[in-house]
């Protein structure tokens, strides 16, 4: 016997599989998604009478192939596309699933789209959870979603892995959108709760699917290690009123020990590798962070090598936090009074008004918590800002405590952190959040 949830969990994980499979196919994404969709609502009607086959992912893929040749032979305009299927050299299942990963992070598509079409394709959600994930009406998304796939259709889009010289350009803009999409999750733009557990969690999952069918791109594999050192913190990082907590507050006994073992062993396969990029940095910095106790010099050194790698205001204003707590807020300061195009990014007043509270002048300082509450949309980050801004107009004795930004003071601030080793990726390190 099989309950509708068992169903919903097979589809999480095979829709993607499907719908790439399919797409070869028929060259179709629409008679694709149709097709898997309609092969799931029958497995709730089969499985629960017949059990749950041996291959549930074979049993879809050929459920909805055989419901796309009958649409295809009801509908004659549609005439040859099975036939195309031959003229594919590569009909292996990993195949598919990189042919659908890169045609939806396609350069040719704006990042909004990608973002969608990547959570739509490959995560198998439904445009109202996207929509609400991202806080903007379930019809702009659908009309986003519709647009995209009209652009890789109109634009003649070429359903296909890129060849090995085209590599280095192309896999960068796949890890950005997984990254954004993991971002957002981690620390949303926007709404009550500071995180959006599914979100992060769908982005590990293709992360680790992408790592599966590229297990010799490193970067990839640095990716992955990222976010699982990044998502261990969850359960210490909003308390049970809700308020966030910074990381050197946070129970370490609360981190998820598994993930963090995980995340580390990725970092170390990396080195072993000898070939560093950004995400593999960002990785080794939190795994610094992981250790009993953070060694800021190490640190301040990999901040070092990933500006080489990944430079931009954003990386620069994660690596000035390293600075403060190296060589002391006076020095951090200069840095971040020099940055230009974070205009508008709540976080650099956020690290700003927290190095000129350690410096002790307060009345900067909550101009510039004032400054960073106006910006940000997240209500648990307004909520500490609030009270970081109360901590330095109140009566000095309060003031003197620890704030900081959230997890900024012990060097994790931004999205999903500053200082942590989580700067956005090269592609948007000027742009801020998944949403935007």
């Amino acid at each position: 016997m099989v309950d509708r949830r068992g169903v919903e969990g097979v589809f999480r994980r095979e829709y993607g599989r499907a719908v790439a499979v399919l797409i070869r196919y028929f060259g179709d994404i629409d008679l694709a998604e149709e097709a898997v969709q309609e092969a799931f609502a029958a497995a709730l009607v089969d499985w629960a009478a017949h059990g749950v086959p041996p291959s549930p992912a074979g049993w879809i893929i050929t459920a909805a192939r055989n419901r796309a040749v009958d649409r295809v032979r009801r509908e004659a305009v549609r005439g040859g596309k099975e036939a195309e299927a031959v003229r594919l050299m590569d009909t292996s299942p990993r195949a598919d699933e990189l042919r659908l990963i890169f045609i939806c992070c396609h350069p040719a598509l704006g990042l909004p789209a990608r973002v969608a079409l990547t959570l739509r394709l490959l995560g198998g959600l439904g445009t109202a959870e996207i929509a609400r994930a991202f806080l903007v009406p379930e019809s702009t998304m659908a009309q986003r979603l519709v647009r995209a796939k009209g652009k890789i259709r109109d634009a003649g889009i070429p359903y296909r892995i890129p060849r090995d010289e085209e590599l280095p350009d192309r896999l960068p803009g796949v890890l950005a959108v997984l990254y954004l999409i993991f971002n957002e999750g981690y620390a949303a733009s926007g709404g009550d709760t500071l995180t959006r557990d599914d979100l992060a969690a769908e982005a590990i999952r293709l992360a680790r699917r992408l790592v599966a069918l590229m297990p010799d791109e490193p970067e990839a594999r640095g990716l992955l290690a990222l976010m699982l050192l990044i998502h261990a913190r969850r359960p210490a990082r909003v308390g049970a009123d809700g308020r966030l907590i910074r990381l050197a507050d946070q129970d370490r006994g609360r981190w998820n020990a598994g993930l963090v073992s995980e995340g580390r062993e990725l970092v170390r396969q990396c080195l072993r590798r000898g070939r560093p990029g950004p995400y593999q940095i960002q990785a080794a910095i939190n795994a610094v962070h992981s250790d009993a106790e953070t060694d800021w010099r190490q640190i301040l050194s990999l901040y070092d090598q990933l500006t080489v790698h990944a430079g931009g205001s954003v990386v620069a204003l994660h690596r000035a936090v390293a600075v403060a707590e190296v060589h002391g807020p006076a020095v951090a300061l200069e840095i971040v009074d020099g940055l230009d195009g974070l205009d508008g990014h709540y976080m650099r007043d956020a690290v700003r008004a927290d190095l000129l509270r350690r410096l002790g002048r307060r009345r900067e300082a909550a101009e510039a918590y004032r400054e960073a509450r106006e910006l940000t949309s997240n209500a648990a980050e307004k909520r500490f800002l609030a009270e970081s801004l109360e901590s330095v107009t109140g009566p000095p004795e309060v003031a003197e405590g620890s704030t900081g930004p959230p997890e900024v003071a012990d060097g994790s601030a931004g999205p999903p952190g500053v200082a942590e080793g989580s700067a956005a990726p090269p592609e948007v390190a000027d742009g801020g959040r998944a949403s935007q």
